[in-house]
C-alpha cells in the first residue's frame, strides 16, 4: 500500500512537471497565430492658402503580401494627431493640416485579431511659416475600439498659431461627421476660445457613444383579433352615422347611432387601440445596436469672424465590435 501511494505521488509530480513545461510552449503557439505585418508610409504636400497640407499614404500587408484590416494612427514626433480605418486593400489616405515648422510623421498599425501591429519608417515634412492667425487641431487617442453600448473619451487639442496678430479672440466650433448609425459624439465645451496672443493649446473633451440592442421584442398574439373586429365595426358605425344624418327627424336612430359610437370608443379604450394596452402586450420597439465595423470619424474645428472662415480637421479611427 505504501509503495502504491509513493508511485501515485511520483506520477502526480511528473504530471505537474510536464504541464509546467508544456504551458509556455502552448502560450507561444497561441501567440504565433497573429501574422506579422509591414507598414509603409508615403507623403505628399501642397500649399493651400499659405498653409501646408500633407497627404499621408499608408499601406499595411502581412507576411504573405495580403492586405490587413484595422486602424492606422499617424504620429508627429511620437504624438498622435490623426487616425483612419484601412480600406479593403489595406491602404489608408490621411490628410492633415500641418502647423508651421518641421514635422516627423510616422504611421502605426494597431493590429487586429489575426494581425500583429507594426510601425512604418518616419518621414520628415517641413510646413510653411505664415504670419496669419490660424490654428491646428489634433486628437488623442486617434483610434478607439468600442463594444456596442460603450463610450470612449478623446481629447481634442486646438493649438493657436500667430494669435498675437488677432484683433479679438477666436471662437472655434467643434463638430464630427462620418459616425455610424445609432451613435453620437459630444464635445465639452463645443466651442473653444483662443485669446489674443495665446500660445498654449486649448482642449475639449469628446465623448463617442455607441448603443447596444435593448428593449422587448414584439410579441405576436391576440391583438390581431381585436384589430379584425375593429375593421368590421368601423364601417358599420359609419353606415349608422350616415343613416342617422339622413333621418334627422327620427330621433331614435340618432340616439342608436350615438350609443353604438360610445360603445365602440369604450371598447377601443380597453383593447388594441389603447396605448397602454399595446405597450403591455406588444412591448416597446427594441433599440437597434450600433453596427459593427471600422469607421473613420471626421473631427472638425471651424472659425468665422463674418469675413474670414477657417476650417481644419483631423480623423478618428473607430472600431465597433
Amino acid at each position: 500500500m505504501t509503495g502504491f501511494w509513493r508511485r501515485g505521488v511520483r506520477l502526480e509530480w511528473m504530471t505537474g512537471m510536464a504541464l509546467a513545461l508544456a504551458l509556455p510552449a502552448l502560450g507561444a503557439l497561441a501567440q504565433s497565430t497573429t501574422v506579422a505585418t509591414q507598414t509603409t508610409l508615403r507623403t505628399e504636400t501642397s500649399d493651400q492658402a499659405g498653409r501646408t497640407r500633407a497627404t499621408v499614404h499608408a499601406a499595411v500587408t502581412d507576411s504573405d503580401g495580403k492586405p490587413a484590416t484595422g486602424a492606422v494612427v499617424l504620429t508627429d514626433h511620437g504624438v498622435q494627431i490623426s487616425g483612419v480605418s484601412l480600406s479593403t486593400t489595406g491602404t489608408a489616405k490621411i490628410p492633415v493640416d500641418l502647423a508651421a515648422g518641421t514635422h516627423q510623421l510616422q504611421a502605426i498599425y494597431k493590429g487586429d485579431s489575426t494581425h500583429a501591429s507594426s510601425v512604418s519608417s518616419s518621414a520628415s515634412v517641413h510646413a510653411l511659416t505664415t504670419g496669419t492667425p490660424d490654428f491646428a487641431i489634433t486628437i488623442s487617442p486617434a483610434s478607439l475600439s468600442l463594444t456596442a453600448g460603450n463610450t470612449g473619451d478623446v481629447k481634442v487639442s486646438v493649438k493657436p498659431e500667430n494669435a498675437s496678430a488677432l484683433s479679438s479672440p477666436m471662437f472655434i466650433t467643434l463638430s464630427c461627421s462620418g459616425i455610424p448609425d445609432e451613435s453620437a459624439c459630444t464635445f465639452t465645451p463645443s466651442t473653444v476660445e483662443v485669446e489674443v496672443g495665446a500660445t498654449a493649446a486649448v482642449t475639449s473633451d469628446m465623448v463617442m457613444t455607441t448603443q447596444a440592442q435593448s428593449g422587448k421584442l414584439v410579441v405576436p398574439g391576440k391583438p390581431v383579433g381585436n384589430a379584425t373586429a375593429l375593421a368590421i365595426l368601423f364601417p358599420g358605425v359609419l353606415a349608422l352615422g350616415g343613416l342617422a344624418w339622413g333621418a334627422r327627424r327620427r330621433r331614435f336612430l340618432s340616439r342608436l347611432s350615438l350609443m353604438v359610437m360610445l360603445g365602440l370608443v369604450a371598447m377601443a379604450g380597453t383593447t388594441g387601440c389603447n396605448p397602454q394596452y399595446g405597450y403591455q402586450n406588444h412591448g416597446p420597439i427594441p433599440n437597434q445596436p450600433t453596427p459593427s465595423g471600422n469607421y473613420t470619424v471626421k473631427v472638425t474645428g471651424q472659425y468665422s469672424n463674418g469675413v474670414t472662415a477657417i476650417t481644419h480637421y483631423t480623423n478618428l479611427a473607430l472600431t465597433v465590435k
